[in-house]
């Protein structure tokens, strides 16, 4: 099937689907797509298993589609870019402790105490896998999605400084979370020709080098931006900025994820503010509004049509149930210590820590890296155990994590807009 087909037919789908639940089930954009994708798949896998249908066809269909390239060479770029456009540097700026620990040494903590877990369940079940593939799942499930839970913190009325941190961290800790990610597959691929001095600098080059490129790239655009008026032309600027910063990271083995979110950044406030004009900036918000919508309706819906052709057998649902608590005990180490830590020199609301852990919710990122393993009998463990961890994720926590939030919003009442940079002891 040529690609053409199988664009027109994902689109069709995820369209039709997008109207069933805003017309009738009415659950969150993302949440509500999967939903109905998921009850799809299982629908046909039941009648497949049965006779009725041809589900062979089905899984070919989908088999197909290279999910891992679709994301990380497709997609990825765009909605990162699209997040990073409206988010504010100067709201950044005030929150920019808990958002730059939480990116780095979060991610770090949480890959690690997640894997190890990870690897004592799997022990314990007596499924083959190594240490050393138990830290490529706690890193693959780090990274969390923005994107699915921005909304609804945005509907239950959440302080601007929780939507801030919540917001810049997601993006951050997806470009850092895929660095861990390469980092420790190169180690997995070449263990005997990397030393630690080696990992390190393989680490600092992707992500020091990603922000770096984002950053010079986003300054040429910004200068095209600021000599011209035409708003036909300085979308299009932008939208090759965005493909031509992935690729060329790609190319040059950056970050192109943290190169894409320094340039979104970059474009959604200076160029914002000093080189367009009023015009301007109502089209490229429309515009990269949406590309995020269509490219996440597509994307939310294939990720429920993944579990035709992913092999879950029994000990599967046992094991990811098990990488479900891992994950979620893994993200509250990495959340808990940082914000434990930031209370000693600067006020945080009472249950940033419970917020930031289940507002954590994985998405597409997790699903693409586990494809992207090598093939091996501990990949169809990995990759089954994300898929549990994404759907419980999106499903369970998505739906959930409004109520938690309007709950200590409640509790708490109104905030300061400069709490972040209260000493440790101010009131709110």
């Amino acid at each position: 099937m040529s690609a053409y087909h199988t664009i027109a037919i994902l689109l069709t789908l995820a369209a039709l689907a997008a109207y069933v639940n805003i017309r009738w089930i009415r659950l969150p954009a993302t949440i509500g797509l999967m939903a109905i994708s998921l009850l799809i798949s299982v629908v046909l896998v039941i009648l497949g298993e049965i006779g009725l249908i041809p589900l062979r066809s089905f899984a070919q269909f989908v088999s197909s589609i290279d999910f891992g390239d679709v994301l990380l060479h497709g997609m990825l770029g765009f909605l990162l870019f699209a997040g990073a456009l409206h988010v504010h540097v100067e709201d950044l700026r005030l929150a920019k402790y808990p958002v730059g620990i939480l990116s780095t040494v979060g991610v770090v903590l949480s890959t690690f105490v997640t894997g190890t877990l990870f690897y004592y369940a799997t022990g314990f079940l007596g499924l083959p896998l190594t240490y050393l593939e138990a830290l490529l799942f706690g890193a693959l499930i780090a990274p969390t999605d923005p994107i699915a839970v921005l909304g609804i913190v945005k509907r239950v009325g959440a302080p601007k400084q929780l939507e801030t941190k919540i917001a810049g961290e997601s993006l951050f800790n997806d470009g850092v979370g895929v660095v861990v990610f390469l980092t420790l597959l190169e180690v997995y691929r070449r263990p005997e020709s990397l030393s630690a001095a080696g990992v390190a600098k393989l680490f600092v080059q992707e992500a020091i080098g990603g922000a770096v490129l984002g950053f010079v790239l986003a300054w040429a655009a910004y200068w095209m931006l600021k000599t011209v008026d035409a708003y036909q032309v300085e979308v299009l600027i932008t939208l090759a900025l965005v493909t031509g910063t992935y690729a060329l990271a790609e190319t040059l083995h950056l970050s192109a994820p943290i190169a894409v979110v320094v340039a979104g950044l970059f474009i959604g406030n200076r160029a914002r503010i000093q080189a367009m004009s009023e015009e301007t900036r109502l089209r490229l918000d429309v515009f990269w509004e949406l590309i995020d919508e269509i490219l996440n309706a597509v994307l939310f819906f294939l990720i429920g049509l993944e579990l035709i052709v992913i092999a879950l057998q029994p000990s599967y649902f046992v094991i990811g149930l098990l990488a479900t608590v891992a994950s979620l005990i893994g993200r509250a180490a990495g959340v808990g210590l940082t914000i434990t830590t930031l209370r000693l020199w600067q006020w945080l609301p009472p249950g940033t820590i419970r917020i930031l852990t289940w507002s954590g919710l994985r998405g597409g990122i997790s699903i693409a890296l586990a494809l992207a393993l090598p093939p091996s009998p501990a990949r169809d463990i990995i990759v089954a155990a994300t898929y549990v961890v994404v759907v419980f994720s999106i499903l369970v926590q998505g739906l959930t994590v409004g109520r938690l939030v309007a709950y200590f919003v409640a509790a708490q009442g109104p905030m300061p807009d400069d709490v972040d940079a209260a000493p440790a002891g101010g009131t709110a």
